[in-house]
């Protein structure tokens, strides 16, 4: 049997077009070892490590006539140089050249008839740093899956661990006539399989309570006030991208002081850094103003962290960007976020996306498009946050900095805003249109002004 994408994954394939490219990735730099960086041993590494992650040489087939949702594949022809590339800043090899190169990666498309992921390996940069600038598609998986492209590039120390085996030989790749007949036979046994899902779905009656709500609130969500035109406006194929950095002891310092969680905290830092981009920009910034706000959530079940594919849902935040004091923002979030956690949207809105696989693909595609379009009538704004590993890490012994994550857009979304932490620091990447955002470096520096001005308000001692 095929091994088929899901119905989450697939639609990421169906929401892609030339403006909304749907992949995601990461930018990190490194201090190199004292005998410098070995980039063609690097490159060599990756080759080798490929044989713990075998989705990295799959690339993805469609079923004729829409008869299936798409198919994971071997690639008989993969090319490692293809998908690992190496590049070079102009001097003086800033941050400012780094960005500007990292825009222009992100927003050239992954190509289909390969497997959906590249590296760039980024020397130049000032001090005799490094960097590696990556991009996945949104299909392969998501930020909480263990199974990522840091399995590959990454280690826990300087020395690099040993590689296993690579036994790895590409399975013949089917024919389309293998794949229809495939799908044909799974369309003959879907009446069960409708039978045997709603059993389930309608026997849990809190499951069905949960997604009755989940409903609910999403009618709730679209029905409100009309997006801020800064942050929802016509995209473009080509973006900017911008990064602010903090320490994470000042997030838990905040939480300590005022409640919440230090996502409630990250939260809060980014409506202050919206409501500094809104006025500096003279967008008027009344006392009931609000921000929407995608948060994407996890909801993979206990225990099944070596699961490959995407397991995730969406809380929706209104971000209070009108009001004046940062702790009453901070409380207003935190207020929110606890009603959303009791109210089960999460695991409702999952249950939902099991019943959407029932529908036939090219519904689900169709579904998939019109969500993306829509998305600015529902929410302004995705913030992302994925906790990283508060240890260091290594490529080839150089020791890792930071690493910024790239969300992508959807329509209508100005720009996304990915957030990470990673060994004591917190790491946020904003991903814009590169027309419609000309000023992302003027939010950037707004959201490390929000985290100063929410660290005044503790008893902690700022400098």
């Amino acid at each position: 049997m095929p091994d088929r994408l899901s119905p989450l994954d697939s639609s990421f394939l169906f929401m892609e077009e030339l403006t909304t490219a749907m992949h995601v990735g990461g930018v990190m730099t490194f201090d190199p070892p004292e005998q410098g960086f070995d980039a063609d041993g690097f490159v060599t590494l990756i080759g080798e490590r490929l044989a713990a992650v075998p989705r990295y040489r799959q690339k993805v087939r469609e079923v004729p006539a829409r008869m299936g949702l798409p198919v994971w594949v071997d690639d008989p022809d993969f090319d490692l140089a293809y998908h690992v590339r190496r590049s070079a800043l102009p001097a003086p090899g800033g941050p400012e050249q780094l960005r500007e190169l990292v825009g222009r990666l992100q927003s050239r498309q992954l190509d289909r008839s390969r497997p959906l992921w590249e590296i760039y390996l980024v020397e130049g940069l000032a001090d005799g740093r490094v960097a590696i600038v990556t991009k996945t598609h949104h299909a392969m998986v998501d930020g909480l899956s263990s199974i990522d492209i840091g399995a590959v590039l990454l280690d826990v120390t300087p020395e690099p661990r040993s590689s296993p085996p690579d036994t790895w030989a590409p399975a013949p790749e089917p024919s389309p006539l293998e794949l229809l007949g495939t799908a044909v036979a799974e369309q003959l046994r879907r009446p069960r399989s409708v039978l045997d899902t709603v059993r389930t779905t309608v026997t849990d009656l809190r499951t069905a309570v949960q997604t009755g709500g989940a409903m609910l609130s999403a009618a709730r969500v679209a029905s409100r006030s009309a997006p801020v035109h800064p942050l929802n406006a016509a995209i473009g194929q080509h973006r900017r991208f911008g990064t602010s950095a903090g320490d994470l002891d000042d997030y838990k310092t905040i939480r300590k002081e005022h409640g919440g969680t230090v996502n409630d905290v990250v939260l809060a830092v980014v409506a202050g850094g919206l409501r500094r981009w809104l006025s500096d920009r003279g967008e008027p910034v009344l006392a009931a103003s609000t921000v929407r706000a995608m948060v994407p959530v996890s909801v993979r079940a206990p225990g099944s962290d070596g699961e490959l594919g995407n397991r995730v849902s969406a809380y929706f935040v209104d971000l209070p960007v009108g009001e004046p004091d940062a702790v009453t923002r901070l409380k207003s979030i935190t207020a929110a976020m606890a009603v959303h956690k009791q109210s089960g949207q999460a695991i409702g809105a999952s249950a939902l996306m099991d019943l959407v696989g029932l529908t036939p693909p090219t519904l689900h595609s169709l579904g998939a498009r019109l969500s993306s379009s829509l998305s600015a009538r529902v929410f302004n704004v995705i913030v992302t946050n994925v906790p990283g590993p508060q240890f260091p890490l290594f490529a080839m012994g150089a020791r890792m900095i930071d690493m910024f994550p790239v969300v992508p857009l959807a329509k209508g979304q100005a720009v996304s805003i990915g957030i990470t932490s990673y060994n004591g620091g917190v790491f946020y990447g904003l991903n814009a249109d590169r027309d419609a955002m000309d000023d992302v470096d003027l939010l950037a520096a707004s959201i490390g002004e929000s985290l100063a001005e929410l660290v005044q308000t503790t008893s902690r001692e700022t400098t």
